[in-house]
C-alpha cells in the first residue's frame, strides 16, 4: 500500500513535562541554574497557566503545571550533549542521582529525575 500525502514532519518543536502546582521557581532553579538552559518568555495568554518555558538548542522544554501531578517514570524525553561528562560532574557537584543503564552502542549516556521525578535522559553520541 502506499500513502501519498500532502504534508510532512520537519521535525520536533517542543517537549512538554508536567510538573506540580506552584512549582515554576524549583523549574528554573534545575533547569536553568543547574542544567543551564535559556528561561523563554511563555506568550502571554499562555502563562496565566503557570508554568516556565526553556530553549534546549533549536527545541524547546516546557514545564506544564498539571493537577493531580504524576511524575512520568519511564516515558522521557533525550537531551544530546556535547561533553557529557562536564554535564555528569556538574549533576553530581549539585548532589543529583545520575543512574547509568545498559549501555547503547555509539553513546554515551545516563538518566537523572528531575525535582519533580520525572525521568530525563542525557546521551552523547560517540
Amino acid at each position: 500500500m502506499v500513502l501519498y500525502v500532502l504534508y510532512s514532519f520537519t521535525g520536533i518543536d517542543h517537549v512538554l513535562l508536567a510538573a506540580p502546582k506552584g512549582s515554576e521557581n524549583e523549574a528554573r532553579h534545575f533547569y536553568n541554574g543547574i542544567l543551564g538552559m535559556e528561561e523563554i518568555p511563555k506568550p502571554e495568554n499562555l502563562a496565566k497557566r503557570g508554568g516556565v518555558w526553556f530553549k534546549c538548542g533549536v527545541h524547546q522544554l516546557h514545564i506544564g503545571i498539571q493537577e493531580n501531578f504524576i511524575p512520568a517514570k519511564k516515558a522521557h524525553p533525550a537531551f544530546h550533549v556535547e561533553n557529557l561528562e562536564a554535564l555528569r560532574d556538574r549533576l553530581i557537584d549539585n548532589e543529583i542521582k545520575v543512574k547509568v543503564d545498559e549501555p547503547l552502542k555509539g553513546a554515551k549516556r545516563f538518566y537523572v529525575d528531575d525535582p519533580f521525578g520525572n525521568r530525563l535522559e542525557f546521551l552523547q553520541w560517540i
